[in-house]
């Protein structure tokens, strides 16, 4: 399983990103995939997540509204469209993978994950 992010950069508050996560070696069908961000300083976050075996989406308070998580099954490619940044999501953001299912409750929490991208940096300056 190899995950690899694309498309971070350094934005204005306000503006917007697009994140990339390209997967290889599985199938999105049978995994729950997944953004976390990590500043320095701080524990890893979940930002959000896609599960298949729900059928659901998930986002972190802090991202509702604003940011939208999508993938490309046929590529298999993942998404992370980010909106109205601000500089509070300043950080390293990496997408993750685990067979899922994952409960509900579980589905941010980092320690589930298997799977790990290196992650690409987002800076939103204020």
């Amino acid at each position: 399983v190899q995950l690899v992010e694309s498309g971070g950069g350094l934005v204005q508050a306000g503006g917007s990103l697009r994140l990339s996560c390209a997967a290889s070696g599985f199938t999105f069908y049978d995994y729950a995939i997944a953004w976390f961000r990590q500043a320095p300083g701080k524990e890893r976050e979940g930002v959000s997540c896609i599960s298949r075996s729900d059928g659901r989406t998930y986002y972190a308070d802090s991202v509702k509204g604003r940011f939208t998580v999508s993938s490309d099954e046929a590529k298999n490619l993942m998404y992370l469209q980010m909106n109205r940044l601000k500089p509070e999501d300043t950080a390293v953001y990496y997408c993750a993978a685990v067979r899922d299912p994952l409960a509900p409750s579980r589905k941010l929490h980092f320690d589930e994950y298997d799977y790990w991208g290196h992650g690409t940096q987002v800076t939103v300056s204020s």
